[in-house]
């Protein structure tokens, strides 16, 4: 589990500003929940998506995107596992296989996993509301930001402790979010249903 708690390229939460927002987050709160849920708000309510709000700079590095307010779902995961590990919350990275419209081509989706002593793994989602997204804190509940609804859409039930390649290289080789958005990763899967496993390329680390 130690790994859910590293400090990496771009889990960067030993950066000062990371670690000055984690626990300027968590100032007041003791319990573990209380932490996670603050930090998911700030993360999800705070940190604007760069398509919703058309933001550059394209971010990836969790300090980065701390840093310029922005990112797409991808790095504001990046940033919420950064905040919670910066807590010694164990906090992992989780994808979902969706389409954009209901039909394909699909693309890949951001969000995390955090560990809570009382549920276990709980997964959570901090894109960003807006009309027709609404994802909460309300463990032992799941309220992501998007259901699977489409043949071949899938949750993908690894939890990462580092971010895929293929998600790292697009937001890292992008100049502008219009890039990313029309480069969105992808990794194709074994079977099309919910319960599928991602092909070895995807594999948890």
């Amino acid at each position: 589990m130690s790994k859910y708690l590293a400090s990496s390229e771009f889990i960067d939460w030993k950066n000062p500003d990371v670690v000055a927002r984690a626990k300027a987050l968590a100032s007041g709160l003791s319990g573990q929940e209380e932490v996670t849920h603050r930090c998911f708000e700030f993360v999800r309510d705070e940190i604007k998506h760069s398509w919703d709000y058309e933001q550059n700079p394209v971010t990836c590095r969790a300090s980065d995107v701390l840093k310029h307010g922005t990112g797409y779902c991808y790095a504001k995961s990046h940033l919420l596992a950064a905040l919670l590990r910066a807590n010694g919350i164990q906090a992992g990275l989780c994808y979902q296989r969706l389409t954009i419209t209901d039909i394909p081509p699909f693309c890949l989706h951001g969000l995390n996993a955090v560990y809570l002593d009382r549920y276990g793994w709980y997964r959570i989602d901090a894109r960003g509301n807006k009309q027709g997204v609404s994802a909460e804190f309300c463990p032992p509940v799941e309220k992501l930001a998007f259901p699977i609804v489409t043949l071949g859409e899938a949750d993908l039930p690894e939890i990462w402790a580092e971010p895929l390649q293929v998600v790292t290289d697009i937001l890292a080789n992008s100049a502008t979010y219009q890039e990313v958005a029309v480069n969105l990763p992808d990794i194709e899967l074994v079977t099309a249903n919910k319960s599928i496993q991602p092909t070895a390329n995807a594999s948890a680390d």
